[in-house]
């Protein structure tokens, strides 16, 4: 009632037609932009945004990471680097990876990766459009968004302030999920955001001594979701050993095999 058109100086925070979008750097030039979101921690969302992004590098794309979990960054050390962020009076360098991915993340920027960062609610969110508005990422085919577990402050501000174009959900086996899951579905759809699919980690487990596949977590419920839910089961990713290792030694971008294949090409079709 009474609309004038002037978002900006209007206080109705519940208005479907105010516009939160904001705009990255003038010398970013952004393609698509692509969530990995979850509804709870734990279940492999950072790998799953490591592994997205040495797969579309290897196709040539010039490809981002935003670490928008500020709380718990992990994407650095999937990738070993130590080198901080550096910085002028036109903005923020992400990081370059040893294959050319650009990352930013708040552990780039920490004198000491194990510091803890405590923040409320509304400075992080805020950290993050700073991480989207601030940053040079210069041109990026794929800008992918590490997000923060749940349906909280940070998802939601996300959702309203930057374009995303897409997002792809993880989940694990357990029964659990399938709540999780559901509720994050619920978010996207109400924030008229595309959901790609299900990424199901930690799948199952590959013995090679007697070429069978072992169901660490129990029968996987993930079909039966995605059919609920009305969404693409993508990938599955199985427990492995290698994946964990080259983690822990930040060399992520070593690994070989093409789980991810089909969650890939579905992001190519945007």
């Amino acid at each position: 009632m009474g609309c004038d058109g002037n978002c900006s100086s209007c206080s109705d925070n519940t208005c479907e037609k105010r516009d939160f979008r904001i705009n990255t750097n003038e010398y970013s030039n952004i393609g698509k932009i692509i969530g990995v979101v979850s509804g709870k921690g734990g279940v492999g969302k950072s790998l799953v945004t490591s592994l997205l992004a040495v797969e579309l590098s290897k196709l040539g794309f010039n490809v981002g990471i935003l670490d928008a979990d500020i709380t718990g960054p992990s994407i650095p050390k999937m990738f070993g680097l130590k080198d901080k962020a550096s910085g002028s009076e036109i903005g923020i360098n992400p990081v370059l990876t040893k294959n050319g991915i650009k990352v930013i993340s708040t552990n780039l920027l920490l004198e000491n990766e194990t510091d803890p960062v405590i923040w409320r609610g509304p400075i992080i969110a805020g950290t993050v459009q700073q991480f989207y508005t601030d940053v040079i990422w210069d041109r990026v085919d794929y800008l992918l968004l590490d997000m923060p577990p749940g349906t909280g402050d940070v998802p939601l501000t996300i959702f309203q302030s930057i374009p995303v174009d897409g997002i792809v959900i993880v989940s694990s086996p357990q029964e659990l999920v399938s709540m999780i899951v559901s509720k994050a579905v619920k978010m996207a759809n109400m924030m008229n955001i595309k959901v790609l699919g299900v990424v199901e980690n930690m799948s199952y487990f590959h013995c090679s001594d007697n070429n069978k596949d072992y169901k660490i977590f129990g029968d996987s419920k993930v079909e039966k979701i995605c059919e609920d839910n009305n969404i693409s089961l993508l990938s599955k990713i199985p427990i492995d050993m290698e994946i964990s290792s080259l983690s822990d030694r930040g060399e992520i971008e070593d690994y070989k095999e093409e789980y991810l294949k089909n969650t890939v090409d579905n992001i190519l079709k945007l």
